[in-house]
C-alpha cells in the first residue's frame, strides 16, 4: 500500500530540479507520518545531485533536514500523536543488532544505514526519497521530537549540520578550560561556534575570509584568525586543544596540526574531494592526532536538539520558496549563503 505525493527532485545528474510525484509507503504499525513544514538544504544534497560520490540514483528527491507536523501514527506508536512537531534527519533505519547499533551509533551500522534519501528502500523497493516533498513516513524509533522552544525553520539544519558538529564536540569532551578551534565558517562552522561556546569552551575561528573574521564575533567566537596570515597563525602554535575542521575544499591540514597542544586533535567533519596529505612529524610531535567524525546516532541527535533548545541555538538561515530551489543550489555551490538555505515546504502546495 502506498500514496502518491508531490515532491521536488531531478531525473538526471545534469537536469534542474523540478516538481513531480513520488510514492510514500502506507502507514505501518511502528510508523509516524508527518506533513513536512521545512527542509534544510545541505551541501551533501548538492554532492548527491551532482553524483560527486559516484553512488547517486535517479530520479532523486533530496532533503535530510526535515521538520514537520505529525498527521498519523501506526497502532504500535507510543511517543507521538497527531499534531506533534517531529523531525527526521539523515538516518531512517538500521539493523539495530550490530555492535554499532547496540551503542546507539546507527550511523556506523555494520549492515548499512538506511538514509532518508538515495538509499535502498526496504518497503517500496527502489531508493528512498527525501524531504523536498509534502510528507514523510518514518519508523518511530528514528523519528525525533522537536523541542517547543526551537524555531522550526531555523532548527531544520540542526538535523544534519547540528549533529555533525555536536557529536565530535561531545566525544572530545569540549568544555570549560578547553580552547576549541573552528576551521571554516559555513553551514557547519557557524553552528559549531555557537555550540562550542555554549559548552563553555574558549572558541577561536580560523578562516580564509576577512569578511568572516568580523562575523565570527557576532556568532559568538572569542577570537578570529585570518589563516592566510602567518603571523596571526603563529600566535596560536601549541595552544589549541581541539580543531573542528568543517572545510570541504582542498586545504593544508598540517598548518592546523601545528596549532595543537600535546594530545590535541584535528577532527575532520567536512568532505574534501581530494586525498589529504599528513606530514608524519606533525603528528608524532606532541602526540597529536588527525581524526574524523560522521553525523551521530538517533539518541545523540535528540540530545543535541534538547541542548540547542536549552541554549537557544539555531542556524542562521535564508528561508526560500519551492520556485527558488535551483537558484539556491547554484548560490550554495558558489558559497553565497549565510549560512543555510531552508525550504518552506508550504510553497510546494
Amino acid at each position: 500500500m502506498f500514496k502518491t505525493i508531490k515532491a521536488i527532485g531531478t531525473d538526471a545528474v545534469a537536469n534542474p530540479l523540478t516538481t513531480f510525484r513520488i510514492k510514500r509507503r502506507g502507514l505501518q504499525d511502528d510508523d509516524v507520518e508527518m506533513d513536512i513544514l521545512y527542509c534544510g538544504i545541505c551541501y551533501s544534497d548538492l554532492h548527491q545531485l551532482k553524483n560527486d560520490f559516484g553512488a547517486a540514483h535517479y530520479p532523486m528527491v533530496p532533503g535530510h533536514e526535515i521538520v514537520g507536523r505529525v498527521i498519523a501514527v501506526g497502532r504500535a506508536v507510543t511517543q507521538f500523536q497527531p499534531g506533534d512537531y517531529a523531525a527526521v534527519g539523515c538516518i531512517v533505519d538500521a539493523c539495530g543488532e550490530c555492535p554499532a547499533c547496540r551503542r546507539d551509533l546507527e550511523q556506523f551500522c555494520e549492515s548499512g544505514t538506511t538514509l532518508s534519501f538515495n538509499s535502498p528502500d526496504k518497503h517500496l523497493g527502489g531508493m528512498t526519497y527525501g524531504g523536498f516533498a509534502q510528507t514523510y513516513v518514518c519508523r518511530e524509533k528514528y523519528t525525533l521530537k522537536m523541542p517547543a522552544a526551537l524555531d522550526l525553520a531555523s532548527a531544520a539544519p540542526l538535523l544534519c549540520a547540528g549533529i555533525t558538529v555536536y557529536s565530535p564536540l561531545k566525544h572530545w569532551q569540549v568544555g570549560a578550560g578547553k580552547v576549541v578551534g573552528i576551521l571554516g565558517i559555513g553551514g557547519l562552522g557557524h553552528v559549531a561556534i555557537k555550540m562550542a561556546k555554549a559548552m563553555g569552551a574558549h572558541v577561536v575561528v580560523f578562516t580564509t575570509s576577512e569578511a568572516k573574521v568580523a562575523d565570527a564575533t557576532r556568532l559568538g567566537a572569542h577570537q578570529a584568525v585570518l589563516s592566510t596570515d602567518p603571523q596571526q597563525m603563529k600566535k596560536f602554535a601549541s595552544k589549541v586543544d581541539l580543531i573542528l575542521d568543517t572545510v570541504s575544499a582542498k586545504h593544508d591540514v598540517n598548518a592546523y596540526l601545528n596549532l595543537l597542544k600535546i594530545d590535541g586533535s584535528v577532527v575532520l567533519v567536512g568532505l574534501p574531494p581530494e586525498p589529504i596529505e599528513i606530514g608524519a612529524f606533525n603528528l608524532v610531535k606532541g602526540r597529536r592526532s588527525f581524526s574524523g567524525s560522521n553525523i551521530g546516532g538517533i539518541a545523540e541527535t535528540q540530545e543535541m536538539l534538547e541542548f540547542c533548545a536549552e541554549h537557544g541555538i539555531t542556524a542562521d538561515i535564508e528561508l526560500i520558496s519551492a520556485i527558488q530551489v535551483n537558484d539556491a543550489f547554484s548560490r550554495l555551490e558558489q558559497g553565497d549563503v549565510k549560512y543555510r538555505f531552508v525550504l518552506d515546504m508550504s510553497t510546494l502546495q
